[in-house]
């Protein structure tokens, strides 16, 4: 793969640049075609012991290869999960990569995994502008839906599903029947396909999911909210409080659930070192609890980067741009010390990271498999997508035709050839005997807005096509 097909970044500090462009040559090395044997004939992204096609992993790499120009389509293995749907709108978790058969066990024996299709096919959507996708595969995510719903609602109308479901393992307290994470990523679902049906100009679909959405955003805030802790919790059988803080509590800030009140309370956890405040934020556990282990155990206290990255997002909802760029450079310092045991030896890229230790991976005597060394689905979120999301602060929306640029300072940095579609972009920012400068190049007309935290400043302009250039003293 030709570097120059992909988008490159600039940031002060080269050894984030370095990561960002080995990852696209790791994706590189780990895209295969599929096995004929099971279906699938496409390529995609594949990982050390990986015996099958697993839809979380396959949905999380969406978030990151939007980013690759389309030299890595992120539709294919998506399209895989839609192809093997059920009549009754079931797909499951996981898919075998010889014969294409589901893949269930004794303890998730539905083979239920996080419902997140729809807030990863609006992101595509986003990204890469394709209605017409969305009006063939809207189909899809209304039957998982509602076969959901078949499966696993309650009279109380939450959600029930095996621990397994919800990707948290060792986290999941034994007494919990209603899963707070679960029911939260459904409430994101409802979100997105509503949104869905406002792209699709389908009002009737728009309003039976915003209604889904805020019966369960209702449900929620009445059963899972701790007033006196600040905090979402899971409910057990009865519907009483399980008093473990968990980072799953935070589907909640993607879901828009908490007022501004509530958010505040929550966020502040974040902040908080003896809570989820770590110098690697955020681990899976809050140090708090008597659960949490320094040595992340599982997830006991391991820095997941998908749940690091689904936090920041989060924050996003709530102007928090500032604190989600101090938290990515955070994470990623431990990324790179990893990578750079010692900084000469190279280490590698895992699954999950220890909280407060630098240098070394989480570990798990309860679960030897974890975390999976050399693990792109997890580790390229945080080198791609939070480096250009919120290190480099780019938000993309290929249908309204315009780039956001929020920098909580001026500093030397940009993105050079990132394709809109058929149209390659570059925004870069520089300092010279005029002062700060921002050059832009285009193929077409777009619409870029540009705010500087710290200054307070923000102007949004129509970019044309070819080059030109703006002064930030000029804004």
């Amino acid at each position: 793969m030709a570097k120059e097909s992909l988008p490159s970044v600039h940031f002060y500090d080269q050894d984030f640049v370095e990561v960002y462009d080995r990852t696209w040559v790791w994706i590189q090395d780990c895209w295969k075609p599929g096995t004929k044997g099971s279906g699938f004939d496409g390529s995609h992204l594949v990982y050390e012991e990986q015996e099958t096609y697993h839809q979380y992993y396959a949905l999380i790499a969406t978030f990151f290869l939007v980013y690759s120009n389309q030299s890595f389509p992120p539709y294919q293995l998506i399209d895989f999960m839609y192809q093997r749907q059920e009549p009754d709108g079931a797909i499951r978790g996981e898919y075998s990569l010889e014969d294409g058969s589901p893949v269930v066990s004794r303890e998730n024996p539905e083979g239920i995994h996080p419902p997140l299709f729809a807030y990863a096919e609006y992101n595509l959507f986003n990204k890469l502008g394709n209605k017409k996708r969305l009006k063939e595969i809207v189909v899809y995510l209304q039957r998982y839906v509602k076969w959901l719903e078949v499966t696993c609602k309650a009279e109380n109308g939450l959600y029930v599903v095996p621990h397994e479901a919800t990707m948290m393992y060792n986290a999941v307290d034994p007494r919990v029947t209603y899963s707070l994470s679960f029911n939260a990523q459904l409430a994101v679902n409802a979100l997105y396909l509503s949104l869905i049906g406002d792209i699709l100009n389908d009002k009737e679909m728009s309003f039976l999911y915003k209604r889904q959405y805020f019966t369960l955003k209702t449900r929620i805030n009445s059963l899972m909210w701790n007033q006196e802790d600040g905090f979402y919790y899971d409910l057990d059988e009865n519907e009483q409080q399980v008093p473990l803080k968990t980072i799953g509590a935070y589907w909640t800030l993607l879901a828009e659930i908490p007022n501004e009140a509530r958010a505040e309370l929550l966020i502040a956890h974040l902040k908080d070192p003896g809570s989820f405040g770590t110098e690697n934020p955020f681990p899976t556990v809050a140090v708090s609890e008597p659960l949490f282990s320094e040595n992340g155990n599982g997830y006991h206290g391991s820095v997941v980067p998908f749940f690091t990255f689904m936090v920041m997002k989060g924050l996003e909802k709530y102007g928090q741009y500032d604190f989600a760029r101090e938290c990515a450079i955070r994470h990623l310092y431990f990324l790179l010390d990893t990578l750079h045991p010692d900084g000469k030896d190279i280490g590698d890229i895992y699954e999950a990271y220890l909280p407060s230790r630098e240098g070394a991976p989480s570990g798990s005597p309860e679960m030897p498999w974890f975390p999976k060394k050399h693990f792109l689905p997890m580790a390229a979120i945080s080198t791609v997508s939070m480096m250009i999301e919120h290190v480099l602060g780019f938000n993309i929306s290929l249908p309204k035709k315009t780039v956001d640029w929020v920098m909580p300072t001026l500093e030397a940095m940009g993105i050079e050839k990132l394709s809109l579609k058929r149209n390659l972009i570059t925004i870069l920012s520089s300092k010279n005997t005029r002062g700060w400068e921002i050059r832009l190049e285009s193929e077409k007309l777009y619409y870029f807005t540009i705010s500087i935290l710290d200054e307070r400043k923000s102007k949004t302009l129509p970019i044309p096509s070819g080059k030109c250039s703006m002064l930030i003293d000029k804004l």
